[in-house]
């Protein structure tokens, strides 16, 4: 619907409102072997549009007109996607093929269209496109096909547009002029009673032209209507007011379907926010519970201080233990690399798995619907995270990293700290405050904490002694904000998938408004 609207307007509207005065544009349209081109070529008195029995024949439009009238369809006022070429041999498939002569009369143009039920799909868009950019259509149909379907559903068409319309009904047998008065009868049925009927009879082809007399009903019709100013001028208004009439209702509908798909796309977008929240909430309560600290992070942490003679020391020997983990740290590089590797990891599995769980609880409430599952056809690739997730989180975790070095060093360059954090190191500090960030949060303390992380308790007693209690809260809580930012980016990276399937498929709702005050516009002007 919105191309017919878009293809009438650039086509018909716009030309012919800008430039009242240029000749009929009047469109030989029709089904497969109606015999279109032939009726062209014999009122040309020569071959310009190809006829015969292999289908389709007409590929490139033809556009004949009187010489004098050529330069009004050498620009691209008219069918603007059409490239122009001229002369009777000249063949280019996508071009107006334009054929000045001198058989035809000045004021009248006719365009001789590819078949509206071509087997081929761009040849019958192709037809639509041409039968809306037309002043008139010269409609042709045979004795032996006037009644079927398809030519019926363009003729309501035309109608329904305020296309002005005369069918020539063609190959009509001597014995057979009864099939006229029963075409006029079906005409008066579809309100196009006064639509002009011009009857071809039957007959024999001269060097693949109709005979003179054969054609003389049309050729008269077309020569008179040429030559009266204002019976061209009549024509081309009452087109013009039965578009732009017709309009509305059109336009209505395309505004509609608009409207809807906004409100499905906005409610498919909802589905993937509240999906993504969900990941990210994930992620927040890994922090908050201590999960982060399990497994290897854990065993590289147990590995750096020892387990049980430091608990027992926790309380009265905090210069112990900090002395231990730098001993540890220094005396073996691969220590503090091996636990920063196991922090990185685990912050990664916990994005990548919360990250996987949006992505099927996203896609599988889009195939709950079916603007969704339209959208999803048979791709399963969003079912699962995005494979660039992985090389993306990666990165942004080492650089979460960097940035908790970096603000730990920044920490410590006052005279009071510098020397007790020069005992431990940036590095040894900076995965002590990685460590905290899971612990040292929600107000967590004494047995909580050691619920939260256990032996995770020694590092924060350590940063204490080297930062002091309020220093180490909130390195802890820039570091946890810093890092929940980052999550949020990369889970909202990963959701932008889902994004770009709606916004090359919805309007937005600045268009969609747009269109509601152009249907105004349009409705106030008719």
């Amino acid at each position: 619907m919105r191309e017919d609207v878009v293809a009438q307007v650039d086509d018909y509207l716009l030309p012919r409102l800008r430039q009242m005065d240029a000749p009929v544009l009047m469109v030989v349209g029709g089904s497969t072997g109606a015999g279109k081109s032939t009726i062209l070529n014999s009122l040309v008195g020569t071959e310009v549009s190809p006829a015969g029995v292999l289908r389709p024949t007409t590929r490139a439009p033809v556009l004949a007109c009187h010489p004098d009238d050529l330069h009004w369809f050498e620009d691209l006022r008219v069918l603007p996607k059409l490239a122009r070429t001229t002369g009777v041999s000249a063949v280019s498939e996508g071009s107006l093929r334009l054929v000045p002569t001198t058989a035809l009369e000045p004021g009248l143009a006719l365009l001789d269209s590819p078949d509206i039920d071509s087997v081929l799909a761009e040849n019958r868009a192709l037809a639509n496109q041409l039968l809306a950019a037309a002043d008139a259509w010269l409609f042709v149909t045979t004795a032996a096909r006037y009644a079927d379907a398809v030519p019926w559903e363009f003729l309501r068409g035309a109608r329904d547009r305020g296309t002005s319309l005369s069918i020539v009904l063609n190959r009509v047998p001597e014995d057979a002029r009864e099939v006229a008065a029963h075409l006029r009868e079906m005409l008066r049925e579809q309100d196009l009673g006064e639509t002009e009927l011009l009857v071809v009879p039957e007959t024999e082809l001269v060097d693949c032209l109709l005979p003179v007399r054969a054609l003389a009903p049309v050729r008269r019709w077309l020569d008179t209507l040429a030559a009266d100013a204002a019976a061209r001028s009549d024509l081309i208004r009452r087109t013009l007011k039965g578009a732009l009439a017709n309009l509305p209702a059109r336009t209505g509908g395309v505004v509609s379907a608009a409207a809807e798909q906004l409100a499905a796309a906005s409610e498919l977008r909802s589905e993937v926010d509240a999906a993504y929240a969900g990941a990210l909430r994930e992620v927040e309560e890994a922090m908050r519970s201590g999960s982060l600290l399990r497994g290897e992070v854990l065993a590289r942490w147990h590995e750096v201080i020892g387990t049980g003679d430091v608990m027992r020391a926790l309380e009265s020997r905090v210069g112990w233990v900090r002395d231990r983990v730098k001993s540890v740290l220094t005396g073996k590089p691969a220590a503090d690399e091996e636990l920063r590797v196991a922090v990185e990891n685990r912050i990664e599995a916990v994005i990548r798995a919360a990250a996987e769980r949006a992505s099927e609880r996203a896609s599988r409430a889009w195939r709950e619907r079916a603007p969704g599952r339209a959208l999803l056809s048979d791709s399963s690739t969003f079912d699962r995270a995005s494979r660039e997730l992985e090389a993306r989180t990666e990165d942004e975790i080492r650089a979460w990293q960097g940035f908790v070095f970096e603000l730990v060093g920044r920490e410590g360059a006052s005279k009071r700290t510098t020397a007790r954090l020069a005992s431990l190191g940036v590095n040894g500090a900076g995965l002590t405050v990685m460590l905290a960030v899971f612990v040292h949060t929600g107000g967590l303390t004494g047995a909580e904490v050691l619920v939260a992380g256990g032996t995770s308790a020694i590092g924060q007693k350590v940063l204490e002694a080297i930062f002091g209690d309020q220093a180490v809260r909130t390195l802890a809580a820039r570091a946890r904000e810093n890092l929940l930012d980052r999550a949020e980016q990369l889970l909202r990276a990963d959701a932008v998938r889902f994004d770009e399937l709606l916004d090359a498929t919805a309007p937005d709702a600045e268009s969609v408004a747009r269109l509601h005050g152009s249907l105004d516009a349009v409705r106030r002007a008719a």
